[in-house]
């Protein structure tokens, strides 16, 4: 990935900045690439207790084996062959936090993509621009930005739809798949629709986030609204120009960000001072609402999409979204169902027993369970704001919390001890460090050791053991082939995850 942000034609030496043309110029130009941009920067706070900070709903098998973010990616198969246009290496933009997580699962899934990892959250149309920074590196293209927690259920649906918008979006438009909506849902965005230009497609006469029950009533029952998938389809140019005139500050920080960053191994990494000047906005408010009356060269059109759409932005969306039993139940995990109707119950360990229950939500974790009323699902975000204001930990990380090298989970814990399961992949490190306030036993259970402690280096095998004083640096690596796992036994007057001091890691973490 190249640093300067560049179109077809040329770039401006002294700002960097690219040479825009307008929807116009779009039209004479030959077809173009499809750079697939999957936005995976969220957090999914009303899929709470799965979804959490570290470790947010498109990382989950929400609804299957696979995670969110690779049946995003995965949807893309076929595609250039089908439909005869050539499909760029797709950009994924996550949290810096994330990025290992989000390499491990497109690796996990044989998907090749850049990954661009912006260092601070700043709201899908910064993180748009930034992805169309990268992309103009090559030439101008058409960018088809995805969200990454998002469920289609007819992937060759979606797939038609994407080369209906193409089209429109090659001529100089900004498109995005609207979705016939089923019920005044105040979850959604609207798209109301203008004239018809083409097949399955609208120009948008204005967008409407979020409305009132009543209002979003009104809308369904009059059949000019869609609902808006947050799938948006442009040429790479016309997006940039767009934000330049609308956006200014957004324009200027996240090119800057993108120009400015550097090359982590097999991340891309923008500067984090450029691109924290960026507004914090979406694509909606900073972009589309203001389309109608910005120029009449760039325009929105809304393409109709009927493919199994689900944002499932809450714990009502996957319930219907999930095949249920005669009952109008979904159970997943270890879950017996009484008597129960219309009712979601997940267990990730623990039984769960419902009896009697109409509409509810169950879901059980390794440290926290949920239950809800089905209908009042949005308001766990509520629920997870409180947990942040009392400090609990549960609002930002799991029991098992996972990491670049594999993932520790906190069995036990008490005044001045806690007791941890560490496991260690095949070939990978702790970084080298030492804690001020707590010692450490580490028993192998499974795999061989090589530890380091102060100036020894040795290795330990299953059911040996080694001792780690407070205040003397220490490594675990795993030189094996199968996983290592110990047992981890830390004592001392202040246990939290923030008492390491970093002499050397591999993967680049402070």
């Amino acid at each position: 990935m190249r640093r300067e942000v560049r179109d077809a034609k040329t770039v401006d030496p002294s700002t960097h900045e690219p040479a825009l043309t307008s929807g116009v110029q779009a039209a004479r130009q030959p077809v173009m690439p499809v750079v697939p941009v999957v936005l995976a920067g969220g957090s999914g706070s009303r899929l709470w207790p799965m979804s959490r900070e570290q470790y947010p709903k498109q990382l989950l098998g929400i609804t299957g084996a696979s995670s969110l973010l690779q049946s995003t990616l995965e949807r893309w198969r076929g595609f250039e062959a089908d439909r005869g246009r050539k499909v760029a290496t797709p950009l994924v933009i996550c949290g810096d936090d994330h990025r290992f997580i989000t390499a491990k699962q497109l690796a996990a899934s044989a998907v090749n993509a850049h990954i661009i990892a912006e260092p601070s959250r700043r709201g899908t149309a910064s993180a748009l621009t930034l992805a169309a920074a990268a992309a103009a590196d090559a030439g101008d293209s058409i960018i088809v930005a995805m969200p990454a927690d998002h469920l289609i259920a007819d992937v060759p649906s979606f797939q038609e739809a994407i080369n209906v918008a193409l089209s429109h979006a090659e001529a100089g438009a900004i498109v995005t798949l609207g979705v016939p909506p089923t019920r005044g849902d105040t979850g959604f965005g609207y798209i109301k629709l203008g004239n018809e230009i083409g097949r399955n497609a609208y120009r948008i006469e204005r967008f409407v986030e979020k409305p009132a029950e009543e209002l979003a009533t009104q809308y369904v029952n009059s059949g000019g609204y869609w609902w808006n998938s947050g799938i948006f389809i442009t040429r790479t140019s016309v997006w940039l120009e767009t934000v330049r005139r609308l956006q200014p500050a957004m324009f200027e920080a996240c090119v800057a960000a993108y120009a400015n960053g550097r090359q982590d191994g097999s991340f891309y990494c923008p500067a984090a001072e450029d691109f924290s000047r960026s507004p914090n906005d979406s694509i909606d408010y900073a972009v589309m609402e203001h389309l109608s009356s910005f120029d009449e060269h760039v325009y929105g059109v809304a393409v109709r999409m009927e493919a199994g759409w689900s944002d499932l932005g809450a714990w009502d969306a996957v319930w219907e979204a999930s095949e249920k039993d005669a009952n109008g139940n979904v159970a997943r995990g270890r879950v017996i169902l009484e008597g129960a109707t219309s009712s979601f119950a997940h267990s990730d360990g623990r039984l769960i027993a419902c009896v009697g229950v109409s509409n509810l939500v169950v879901v059980e974790t390794d440290d926290a369970l949920l239950v809800a009323d089905r209908s009042r699902v949005q308001d766990v975000k509520g629920v997870v704001e409180r947990i942040k204001a009392d400090k609990g930990l549960e609002a930002n990380v799991h029991r098992k919390v996972r990491r670049p090298w594999g993932y520790y989970d906190s069995i036990d814990q008490g005044e001045r001890f806690q007791v941890k399961r560490i496991v260690v992949e095949p070939g990978a490190c702790l970084s080298l460090q030492l804690h001020h306030h707590r010692a450490e036993h580490w028993i192998v259970v499974r795999g061989t050791a090589h530890v380091t402690r102060g100036e020894e280096k040795f290795l330990l095998s299953e059911n040996e053991s080694t001792f780690i004083p407070l205040g003397v640096r220490h490594q675990l690596e795993n030189p094996g082939k199968v996983p290592l796992e110990i047992i981890e036994v830390q004592s001392g007057a202040y246990l939290g995850e923030d008492d390491i001091v970093r002499f050397d890691d591999k993967y680049g973490r402070v």
